[in-house]
C-alpha cells in the first residue's frame, strides 16, 4: 500500500507504476495489434510498403521510426481515416487508413538513412478528445503511457 507520508510527486510516481505493471500484465492487450512484414530488406531507390493492423476497437494509428541508437520518432496518425498529426516524415514517405482502420505506410526512393525499425501503435480515441483536442502523440509505446490500451508492433527495415 502507498504512504500517505510520501510527497505527492513520489506518491504519484509509485502510482503509475502500479498501474503501468498491471496493464503490462494484460494478455488481452499485448496481442492486438499486427504489423507485416515483420523483416524487410530492400536496396536503395526501392520501394517498400508497411500494413498495420489496429486491435478491432481501435479508430487511432500512430507511426514511428527508430533508427539504430535513436528513440521513436513520430511520422504520422490517424483517426478513424483522416490525418491527424504529422511529424518528421520524409516527403518520399506517405501514409493513409483504410474504412478498416488498418494502415499503410509507403516509402519510395529508399536511402541508407530509411534503415530502421519502423513501429505502429494504435489506441481507442475518446470523443472528447477527438471533439475538443487534438488527439495526443504518445511518449513511449508501453501499453498505459498516454492512455489506456495503446499497443504497438514493429518492422525492422
Amino acid at each position: 500500500m502507498l504512504s500517505p507520508d510520501l510527497p505527492d510527486s513520489a506518491w504519484n510516481t509509485r502510482l503509475l507504476c502500479h498501474v503501468m505493471l498491471c496493464l503490462l500484465g494484460t494478455g488481452s492487450v499485448a496481442a492486438g495489434v499486427t504489423q507485416s512484414p515483420r523483416h524487410l530488406i530492400k536496396e536503395k531507390r526501392e520501394t517498400a510498403t508497411l500494413q498495420c493492423y489496429p486491435i478491432p476497437e481501435h479508430d487511432t494509428v500512430y507511426w514511428y521510426q527508430q533508427g539504430p541508437g535513436q528513440g521513436p520518432q513520430f511520422l504520422i496518425s490517424f483517426y478513424e481515416k483522416m490525418q491527424r498529426d504529422k511529424g518528421s516524415i520524409p516527403d518520399r514517405f506517405s501514409a493513409q487508413q483504410f474504412s478498416d482502420y488498418h494502415s499503410e505506410l509507403n516509402m519510395s526512393s529508399l536511402e541508407l538513412g530509411d534503415s530502421a525499425v519502423y513501429l505502429c501503435a494504435s489506441s481507442l480515441g475518446t470523443a472528447l478528445q477527438n471533439y475538443w483536442l487534438s488527439v495526443p502523440k504518445p511518449s513511449c509505446l508501453s501499453w498505459g503511457c498516454n492512455r489506456e490500451k495503446e499497443v504497438g508492433a514493429a518492422t525492422q527495415l
